[in-house]
C-alpha cells in the first residue's frame, strides 16, 4: 500500500511592515525613533520611519536652538501620511509628553485617520508607543496610556514591552520606552536598550499575528 504523501509545508513567514511614526521637537524622541527603526529592520522587518507634521509657528522654533537644530537634522525624514498606516502591519508611535498627554502634532495626525478607522482599515495591526519628558515625573505613563486609548478605538493589538526582559527592571517602564531629559541629556544606554527590546517584541508579535492570520485564511 503506497505511503500517504507528506503534509504540505506551511507557507514561509510573511514579510512584516513596521511604521515608526513620531513627533519630536528637540530631538530626543527622534533619536529613540531611529533606534527602534534600526532594530526592527535588523529583526527582518521592512521599516518606514516617518515624522508627524510640525504645527508650531516658525518664530517659536527659531527661538529654541535645539528645536531649530532638530528640524534641520530631520528634514530628510518624510512626513507621515495615512498610507503609511495602511501599509504597516505594526505601528510604533513616539511622542514627547505635553502636560501628561500626546503632543498636538501627533494627535493631529491621528485625527486625520478617522475615515480609515471607520472603514476598519486600522484594526488587527500591532501597536506600541514610546515617549520622553524633561522631568522624572513629567507624565510619561499618562502620555502612553492616553496614546493607547486611540489604539483601543482602532481595534488594534497593543504590544507593550512589560517586564519581559531583565533590562526592563532598570528603566522601569512597562508601558513603553521612555527617557528623562532633553537636548542637554542625550538618550542613554538604558533607554536605547529599552527601545531595542520594544522593537524586537513588536516585530515578533506582528510576524506571529500576520502568519497566524495567513494560515487561518
Amino acid at each position: 500500500m503506497p505511503s500517504p504523501p507528506p503534509p504540505a509545508a506551511p507557507p514561509p513567514p510573511p514579510q512584516v511592515h513596521v511604521a515608526v511614526i513620531y513627533y519630536s521637537s528637540t530631538g530626543t524622541v527622534a533619536e529613540l525613533a531611529r533606534v527602534i527603526a534600526d532594530t526592527a529592520e535588523h529583526e527582518g522587518a521592512e521599516v518606514r520611519l516617518r515624522r508627524a507634521a510640525e504645527l508650531a509657528p516658525q518664530v517659536a522654533i527659531e527661538a529654541n536652538p535645539a528645536w531649530a537644530a532638530n528640524v534641520k537634522a530631520t528634514a530628510d525624514i518624510l512626513e507621515a501620511t495615512a498610507e503609511d498606516m495602511l501599509w504597516a502591519d505594526a505601528v510604533i508611535f513616539g511622542t514627547p509628553t505635553r502636560f501628561g498627554n500626546v503632543t498636538s502634532q501627533l494627535k493631529q495626525y491621528l485625527d486625520t485617520l478617522g475615515g480609515h478607522w471607520h472603514q476598519g482599515h486600522l484594526a488587527d495591526k500591532v501597536y506600541s508607543g514610546f515617549t520622553a519628558s524633561a522631568t522624572k515625573h513629567g507624565g510619561q505613563e499618562s502620555t502612553l496610556l492616553a496614546l493607547y486609548q486611540t489604539i483601543h478605538h482602532f481595534g488594534g493589538i497593543l504590544v507593550a514591552p512589560g517586564y519581559t526582559d531583565p533590562a526592563k527592571f532598570a528603566d522601569g517602564n512597562p508601558y513603553g520606552t521612555s527617557h528623562v531629559g532633553g537636548p542637554d541629556t542625550p538618550v542613554d544606554d538604558e533607554a536605547r536598550t529599552a527601545a531595542r527590546i520594544q522593537a524586537r517584541r513588536v516585530v515578533k508579535f506582528a510576524r506571529a499575528i500576520k502568519y497566524g492570520l495567513l494560515l487561518a485564511s
